[in-house]
């Protein structure tokens, strides 16, 4: 009898394993969610949750332009993504935000290309609240013809929030006012939260936060707070300009995520000039300690003498109650060449690599900008380098080495743009497009892709595109975990002088373990897939069989035919 007791005990805990396995089994992925620039935190670029698409199924054959939505002004921000969002009255829905230069955010029905918005918050009010016209900034643009929304904003998941930075020219009266605000959406029906909008402005010693001339480039971060405490968002600027006046500093801010109130300030160069932070659009990045990292563009440089001054340095902040900490830094041996000829390390953005515990330096940060003649030989080869960093012991300043993992040699003259990285069944790779002279007058280079074995890049790239990117490219990977990995780029066709250009956007794919592989791109089909007129600086994003492309006029959605 107890044999027979044991044998039954026993085949009902085999069936209650089995059955066990076939919930976990069955029970749906987590619910898509894209919430911020380059999927994650460590600005990766990945989703990994893509099944839909695969290196099979992604050609001219079987995938197309599905769509398009028609939007009010340039998409200079990345789309992002929400998939099972439910809006009051309209019904569930997966959403794609979008936000333009003519100051307006919007939710559509990510499905259903060319559908009217489920929502839309607009932050304007003409004739007298407008966007900015470029030229009320300078006789140069960097964006043309209006300034608006250009960072990318950040969804705050917990609370279903998105925050964003409009810039609005107001008039009253006689009186014209530059205004820059901080906007936190609810995420399902566009209305503002938590007292918002907060007006922007910050005073360090003598120098106050000029609402007109400083540039919000680059992507919005949120850091949840440790142990229920609120999440914070963190915001960065770059001074318009270093030829002439006025001269800016960069600007970091922290914003307490529910109640909207500025935490901290940071500037980058408080007893100097410059020093910007802008870099092509990136975001400021952040580890799982909450500590931040900033990449500043060419400025004034003092902090190997105990100076505050932090041009062309990478700088780890750490945000300490109403103030921010430099925790560490790194600054490149030739920062002083580099000061002098523009070629700021701040045109890139940095990416933290994962925790890979095979390595020497397990915890590491690739950062790579502008770079090569006059100040960076490989050899007999002048090219800029591509830094990878200890995140936790940055190497400082030295004139004569830079105490670092690894400099790799990169593109001839460096990146406008931030890399992607991804782990497949064999391999590490990581992926950046670059140029080989002016990006303002399109002297491109291939996209090109790196291994990465043990926390060392490869010494050159081992893989390249067919073709040229004339301006480099921030790419985004595609894939299911470790396999069907694709790498998503956008071609601006216009050198960056163009304002604003007008060639279409071309949207191109290829197989990420090997990029000399092209599986689409579309020109590949005529006119029929073709995008809108492309902007600077755009990251696709992929998302449940659908790839989304920011245009000056739209934003195209790419997916399987049916």
């Amino acid at each position: 009898m107890r044999t027979r007791l044991s044998f039954y005990l026993a085949i009902t805990v085999a069936l209650s394993c089995l059955l066990l396995g076939v919930g976990l089994a069955l029970r749906p992925a987590a619910p898509l969610r894209i919430t911020t620039w380059q999927s994650n935190n460590s600005r990766t670029g990945q989703n990994l949750q893509e099944i839909a698409l695969t290196p099979s199924n992604v050609n001219s054959t079987k995938f197309s332009k599905l769509g398009a939505y028609p939007v009010d002004g340039q998409i200079y921000a990345q789309p992002l993504y929400w998939q099972g969002l439910s809006i009051p009255n309209k019904g569930t829905f997966n959403v794609v935000f979008v936000a333009t230069e003519n100051d307006s955010v919007y939710a559509f029905d990510a499905d259903t290309p060319g559908s009217s918005a489920l929502w839309r918050a607009v932050f304007t009010n003409p004739p007298n609240v407008t966007a900015i016209p470029c030229l009320d900034i300078a006789t140069f643009c960097h964006v043309y013809p209006i300034v608006g929304i250009t960072g990318t904003p950040v969804i705050d998941a917990a609370s279903k929030t998105l925050y964003v930075v409009a810039r609005t020219k107001e008039i009253q009266g006689a009186t014209t006012n530059y205004v820059q605000r901080i906007h936190a959406l609810d995420l399902t029906t566009g209305t503002e939260k938590f007292g918002g909008p907060v007006v922007i402005s910050a005073t360090v010693g003598q120098v106050s936060f000029d609402p007109l001339h400083a540039g919000q480039r680059p992507a919005l971060l949120l850091v949840p707070g440790a142990r229920g405490a609120h999440s914070t968002v963190y915001i960065a600027w770059a001074g318009y300009t270093h030829t002439g006046t006025p001269i800016l500093p960069g600007w970091v801010m922290a914003y307490d995520s529910q109640t909207l109130q500025q935490l901290a300030v940071f500037d980058t160069t408080p007893n100097g000039i410059d020093g910007g932070v802008w870099g092509s659009g990136g975001g400021l990045a952040a580890d799982s300690a909450g500590n931040v990292y900033v990449t500043i563009a060419d400025g004034t440089f003092d902090a190997n003498s105990h100076g505050l001054d932090y041009g062309d340095s990478l700088v780890k902040l750490k945000l300490n109650g109403s103030s921010f900490s430099v925790v560490d830094y790194f600054s490149p041996k030739d920062q002083s060449c580099r000061l002098q000829y523009d070629l700021d390390l701040g045109s890139g953005s940095p990416l933290l690599l994962p925790h890979d515990s095979t390595a020497k330096v397990p915890d590491e940060i690739l950062v790579s900008g502008k770079g090569g003649t006059p100040c960076d030989l490989f050899g007999s080869v002048y090219a800029s380098p591509i830094y990878v960093v200890n995140q936790k012991m940055m190497g400082h300043y030295s004139a004569t080495k830079d105490n670092i993992v690894q400099t790799a040699q990169g593109a001839a003259a460096g990146y406008w743009s931030a890399p992607a990285y991804w782990q497949g069944a064999t391999s590490k790779y990581v992926y950046y497009g670059g140029v080989t002279g002016d990006a303002a007058q399109g002297i491109g280079d291939y996209l090109r892709m790196f291994t990465l074995s043990a926390g060392v890049l490869s010494n050159q790239s081992v893989a390249q595109s067919p073709s040229i990117f004339p301006v480099g490219a921030t790419p985004s990977i595609s894939a299911n975990g470790a396999s069907n990995g694709i790498l998503w780029a956008i071609e601006r066709q216009d050198p960056l002088n163009s304002d604003p250009g007008n060639q279409p956007a071309v949207l191109r794919a290829y197989d990420a373990t090997n990029l000399a592989i092209e599986l689409y791109n579309s020109t590949q089909a005529g006119t029929r897939d073709q995008a809108g007129a492309a902007t600077k600086y755009q990251v696709p994003t992929i998302a449940n069989g659908r790839v989304y492309v920011g245009t000056q006029t739209e934003l195209d959605v790419y997916g399987l035919t049916k």
